[in-house]
């Protein structure tokens, strides 16, 4: 069961707005500076093999300029063409697990007196998933994952720090990250005045796309959820629900057979689960399934295996090119890196990234919030909307913004 703990704040620290940041169940990220920029904006040969391509120029440049075991980290968005932002940090610590303890009060509000406005109105959210719900009953599509946003601005700026401190406490189990979404990067220099105007992506993910150490891979997809209940019976019977519930099991089992089809060109082995189990956030009950494998050559990275899984059922839809497109047309919004992805990779091709959601953007005294539900045969608009309304909460938790004022 999942239970909130509290962080010790000696790693956490260093950290500062434009630095890139990532805590996982293995080990805490922190990169400053940037040594290679790999932002690959508008280029007409900006496919995943010209991404890739670029990464392996970085990490033979920075071993020229000594570094030992470079590490590229950063986000992809939800279509990469549209400008993956790596980089090279000139300094980058790797640290364990951040230790955890139970002794922190409660988290602090990041933001007060504001202004929020849904994009799209939930009346339109709705009829985008009849739209969606169109394409599937016509045989178009089995499955589309449909978005909104919620666009807050305050008359003060949004503490990222405290906001980063936040997300660490309430998501001790997951992915929590901060990715400088701006040209320029921190650094000593930098006024405070600079740094409150950086863009920063930020959010705790629990979906772990791929990991790869070695010759091994591990990938964790999320499909089909219940929201949690603070009384114990009603939320165990939610989670008994959800692992009954057929048509959570249908698209969790979309997003499974994908995931092992991507991957099982590069694997000697490949286990995927039976039928999935349960995780769980301090807000959601998720399906989950373990797929582990090894692969048949240690030269591909974490990176290639990544972009030839992303983007996954899980926040696109299937068939894939056709889930895409039809995005396009419903949504009313350009995603940007929500349900992209987030990581790193050393120049041995070990490397972690993340499905990006339960996640925002911000900068100045505005955040942009994403969250998205999946569309399958059997689902309802209302339901749906409900669902996205849940998956807000991570953010707005660690706001400290109760459900009553949104």
């Amino acid at each position: 069961m999942c239970k909130n703990t509290s962080i010790s704040l000696e790693f956490f620290n260093d950290y500062q707005i434009g630095d890139f940041f990532l805590a996982t169940p293995e080990r805490t990220l922190l990169g400053k500076g940037s040594f290679y920029n790999i932002f690959c904006k508008n280029k007409k040969d900006n496919s995943s093999e010209f991404l890739a391509e670029q990464v392996l120029a970085a990490f033979k440049s920075a071993k020229e300029h000594g570094f030992s075991n470079p590490v590229v980290v950063g986000a992809i968005p939800f279509d990469y063409k549209k400008g993956a932002r790596l980089i090279v940090p000139e300094k980058m610590k790797i640290s364990p697990p951040l230790r955890f303890d139970s002794g922190v009060a409660s988290i602090s509000p990041v933001l007060s007196g504001f202004e929020v406005i849904p994009e799209p109105e939930p009346s339109k959210y709705m009829d985008g998933v009849e739209k969606g719900l169109q394409y599937i009953a016509s045989g178009q599509l089995s499955k589309i994952v449909l978005s909104r946003t919620l666009q807050l601005t305050s008359h003060e700026s949004v503490d990222i720090h405290q906001l980063l401190y936040n997300l660490l406490r309430h998501n001790p189990h997951g992915y929590t990250f901060a990715v400088n979404l701006s040209d320029n990067v921190s650094d000593e220099s930098n006024s405070k005045s600079t740094l409150k105007k950086m863009k920063t992506l930020i959010g705790a993910s629990p979906e772990l796309l791929i990991s790869k150490s070695g010759l091994q891979l591990t990938a964790n997809p999320l499909a089909g959820s219940r929201p949690r209940s603070e009384n114990p019976a009603t939320d165990q019977r939610l989670a008994e629900e959800l692992l009954s519930s057929a048509k959570d099991l249908h698209e969790h089992a979309v997003v499974v057979r994908a995931v092992a089809a991507a991957l099982k060109p590069f694997c000697r082995t490949l286990e995927v689960p039976d039928k999935p189990s349960l995780v769980c956030t301090d807000t959601i009950w998720h399906l989950s399934s373990k797929i582990t494998g090894e692969i048949k050559a240690s030269s591909v990275s974490s990176l290639e295996l990544a972009l030839a899984l992303h983007p996954t059922p899980a926040v696109c839809g299937t068939p894939t090119d056709q889930a895409r497109e039809a995005i396009y047309k419903i949504e009313s919004f350009d995603r940007n890196y929500f349900t992209g992805v987030i990581g790193w990779c050393d120049a041995n091709g070990d490397g972690e990234w993340v499905v990006t959601i339960r996640c925002a953007e911000a900068e100045g005294n505005s955040m942009r919030l994403y969250a998205g539900a999946g569309v399958v045969s059997g689902s309802n608009p209302k339901g749906e909307l409900m669902e996205t309304a849940v998956k807000f909460r991570t953010m707005l938790s660690a706001m400290g913004i109760e459900k009553e004022e949104i």
